[in-house]
């Protein structure tokens, strides 16, 4: 199933979260306390991540996926809408508008950026289009401001897809409180920039969105008098929502509040690893990187090399890799062209760039606690595998 074996027993994978003493010191002390979960610590990493981001609200909830879903749901996604995202993306930015009953709808890459491309959304509006989810790739934010314009023009809902962007900037400010979007999803799985374990949050501006969400994230329950029918004392609660349990643990939140005091220093440290490799690599022809224009910050959850496939075999080189005890990834298979999304979606064809994309992509390793002989190792091996073509 993953071609060549493996050469070392313990190889360098792609990603692999960063855990220190302060870390386990943090969660223990949750563990011996009173609360495992709904309570104080929850608010805690709530309240550091929507100030770090710069948003007014955030909403911890089981992991990425449930937070795109959460975020569909309480943007009103119902039977018959569309929304249009990314064919090179996770299933969660497509499965998110299935579960909700709506058709997924894809729009092609940009060939520099690997970004949804604002030209091709454009392309791709109709009257049932009510969402856009555009998807930070590798951890580049999207051009988001015409992507609000064009949000604006035909009256839809943004909801970022910023799992692989935490950390990163653009025109200054940070993913999560751009106040380019209505709401900004992210993941806490342990390959991205700060983990939880599993978990995720969304963040938002709106009031109203951020009291839906937590309901949603708790069967749908309420107890605010103001929004109840009755109140037969101070047990009484009335679900007002088909919510889910979608809630994140006081444990895993104190895990989240101790590594977000280190993402700072994750980030620097990924983009010290990019830069190496593309000093690196860079003169291999044949061989290219996700460009990161000017305006904006790469927090590069992946660093992807594309492999041109006219002068590279790609499961060649991946199988190199593995021989050489060094485990890369595939980032990603398009979404369209999956047959459960074709259930739901219809056959909508290839997208040009993105099966370009696709057909010489490769994830290097790439993770704060790389050392620089291990990477060293991944660069000999890309050199190695460019020679033998």
């Amino acid at each position: 199933m993953w071609g060549a074996e493996l050469s070392d027993p313990k190889p360098i994978p792609y990603g692999r979260q960063f855990i220190d003493e302060d870390d386990i010191h943090a969660v223990v002390e949750v563990l011996r306390g009173d609360w495992l979960t709904q309570g104080p610590s929850i608010e805690q990493f709530e309240k550091a991540l929507a100030e770090y981001c710069g948003a007014k609200h955030a909403v911890a909830v089981a992991n990425g996926t449930v937070a795109l879903h959460l975020a569909c749901l309480a943007a009103g996604i119902g039977s018959g809408d569309e929304g249009i995202t990314s064919p090179i993306t996770f299933l969660a930015s497509a499965n998110c508008l299935v579960y909700c009953g709506a058709r997924p709808v894809f729009a092609d890459i940009r060939p520099d950026t690997w970004n949804i491309d604002p030209l091709e959304i454009e392309k791709k509006i109709t009257r049932r289009t009510k969402v856009l989810i555009p998807v930070h790739f590798a951890g580049l934010p999207c051009e988001m401001d015409e992507i609000k314009n064009i949000a604006r023009r035909h009256g839809l809902v943004v909801i970022e897809d910023a799992c692989h962007a935490l950390g990163a900037t653009y025109k200054g400010r940070r993913i999560g409180g751009t106040g380019t979007a209505d709401m900004v999803c992210f993941s806490f799985h342990p390959v991205k920039h700060i983990t939880t374990g599993e978990g995720g949050a969304i963040l938002t501006d709106s009031d109203s969105l951020a009291s839906t969400l937590r309901r949603l994230r708790h069967h749908g329950i309420t107890r605010d008098p103001g929004m109840m029918e009755g109140d037969d004392g101070p047990w009484y609660y009335e679900a007002l929502d088909i919510g889910f349990n979608a809630r994140l643990t006081d444990f895993q939140c104190a895990l989240g509040l101790s590594q977000l005091g280190k993402l700072d220093r994750f980030i620097a440290r990924r983009g010290e690893i990019a830069a190496r490799y593309q000093e690196q690599l860079g003169s291999i022809g044949g061989v290219s990187f996700q460009i990161t224009p000017r305006d904006r910050t790469n927090a590069y959850h992946l660093f992807v090399a594309h492999f041109d496939p006219g002068r590279y075999d790609r499961k060649a080189v991946f199988d190199r890799f593995r021989r050489a005890g060094i485990a890369p990834q595939v980032h990603y298979v398009p979404v369209n062209r999956q047959p459960a999304i074709r259930r739901f979606a219809g056959d909508q064809g290839t997208f040009a760039n993105a099966e370009r994309y696709y057909a010489g992509c490769l994830s290097l390793p790439m993770f704060p606690a790389l050392t620089d002989e291990e990477q060293g190792r991944v660069i000999d091996a890309a050199r190695e595998s460019c020679e033998c073509g």
